[in-house]
């Protein structure tokens, strides 16, 4: 198997706290060479910088999820702006809208969404989108930047014309767990159909854990598991998914000079 990345990993989220440097320690063993830990509000992405300042193979995304948009203020927006001048943070994210639990209301979760954007486009930097229900309005936002910024839709889910149109304005489209669910016909039937180009593999760990370990915390290591299911679908070899998604991860983040032992 050929080394991967994980493009998408919370290993500083709480459900690590009394294992992480084991886990990170071990991830080389499991042919995981490298990954990206985006944040989720002020707190994780001051803590994903202190990853990635202590591992050399760890990568950072700072940013405020739609979850946490009520509290965002102007100050938050110039602490993002001082902290993406260390030069481990590769994306603003995780960013978005999420109409599924609607836990900022709608109205806010758009103006902070934009306003992380508009960050993004001024630093240079790619973004890492959440979205929940509101595959729609999502693209209308990101459709405001077109030509200036892009970035991935994380953990995705939606249909491939939907993949489509993000991929239009230069996106590309990551999967996670939920494509190896048996009854996830949609996202199989997407990752299916993917450009190998535009495709990127995560786990979102600690979330949304592949099968054969459901029900058990996620960890990066498990990214394999996406990697086989997406080439099963395809019928295709792991190493080919594995090779293209590392492929676009770099060129997406701009992962300069990184190595892989395969």
């Amino acid at each position: 198997m050929k080394f991967m990345i994980d493009s998408h990993a919370h290993l500083d989220d709480e459900k690590f706290n009394y294992d992480r440097d084991l886990i990170i320690n071990d991830l080389y063993d499991n042919y995981v060479a490298y990954y990206i830990n985006p944040a989720s509000d002020m707190n994780s992405s001051k803590n994903t910088l202190e990853l990635s300042s202590k591992y050399d193979f760890i990568f950072s995304a700072i940013g405020i999820h739609p979850h946490e948009a009520e509290k965002f203020t102007d100050e938050n927006l110039e602490e993002l702006r001082q902290m993406a001048k260390n030069e481990k943070v590769v994306a603003i994210g995780e960013i978005g809208l999420d109409y599924y639990y609607d836990n900022s209301p709608r109205e806010i979760q758009r103006e902070v969404f934009r306003k992380q954007m508009n960050l993004a486009k001024e630093l240079g930097l790619p973004v890492i989108i959440h979205s929940r229900d509101a595959y729609g309005e999502t693209f209308d936002i990101l459709n405001e930047f077109k030509g200036e910024v892009i970035g991935v839709m994380h953990c995705y889910s939606g249909s491939i014309e939907m993949a489509r149109r993000y991929m239009s304005l230069g996106y590309y489209i990551s999967f996670a767990g939920p494509v190896t669910f048996k009854n996830a016909k949609n996202v199989k039937e997407t990752a299916k159909q993917i450009p190998l180009d535009r495709l990127l593999i995560e786990t979102d760990s600690p979330y949304l854990t592949p099968t054969p370990n459901r029900g058990k915390r996620n960890e990066p290591k498990y990214v394999k598991y996406v990697a086989e299911t997406i080439a099963q679908l395809r019928n295709v070899d792991t190493d080919e998914i594995i090779e293209a998604s590392r492929e676009n991860t770099i060129k997406l983040f701009n992962l300069k000079g990184i190595k892989f032992d395969d």
